[in-house]
């Protein structure tokens, strides 16, 4: 009865890559990182959760073809949730910007999963909007000024997401038409509760009083 929360990640396919795999990343000199690292993890984790019957959420997925598969698991009885994260929605690997010091590619950009195509992006906004993708989470993973100021290849992986993650997704998805604002507190409290059996997410008589004003 404990949730599997998996990190979707074949590390033996990374091969050193820095940035999703793509034409940008060509233009860039950048080693990518292609949609199947997350792929096939994503298609294995699913396999082994319907084998087992255990409950399997997925962790800040990135790409058009997970969607599909928690999708097509959904469709299948297989009981999976799946989040999303704000820069993975919003953001495009041909946002990604070079340094004005001679350092080369922004390292502000280098997260993991990397920031994907278009077609990625508009995947994953449908996903939320159609009820696919549960959850919008942040993976906040800051890092110091010294660690990020760096080349693309030297710097950790990780960008920040706490601080902006309500204003990016009421701007890109409730103004953008994809979620009500009464979506966007499912997507970002109470789904998580449940998928994390916190019994939170309800301010009905009995429960918590947890409460944001937004």
């Amino acid at each position: 009865g404990i949730p599997v929360l998996a990190h979707c990640e074949d590390i033996n396919l990374v091969h050193g890559g820095v940035m999703n795999q793509d034409e940008r990343s060509k233009e860039l000199g950048m080693p990518g990182i292609s949609n199947s690292v997350e792929d096939v993890i994503v298609a294995r984790d699913i396999l082994l959760a319907k084998d087992l019957g255990a409950q399997l959420h997925l962790c800040h997925c990135s790409t058009a073809d997970s969607v599909r598969m928690v999708r097509e698991a959904k469709e299948g009885g297989v009981n999976v949730s799946a989040e999303v994260c704000p820069h993975h929605f919003i953001l495009t690997s041909d946002d990604i910007k070079t340094r004005t010091d001679g350092l080369g590619v922004d390292s502000n950009y280098k997260m993991n999963p990397p920031l994907r195509t278009a077609k990625d992006v508009e995947a994953l906004k449908n996903g939320l909007r159609d009820g696919v993708m549960e959850v919008i989470s942040t993976d906040h993973a800051p890092h110091s000024f010294d660690e990020k100021n760096n080349t693309m290849e030297a710097a950790p992986f990780g960008i920040v997401g706490l601080e902006t993650a309500a204003c990016l997704t009421h701007t890109e998805l409730v103004l953008g038409g994809y979620l009500t604002p009464m979506q966007m507190a499912k997507v970002m409290s109470y789904n998580p509760s449940n998928i994390a059996k916190l019994g939170r997410g309800d301010i009905s008589p009995e429960h918590i009083a947890d409460v944001v004003v937004f």
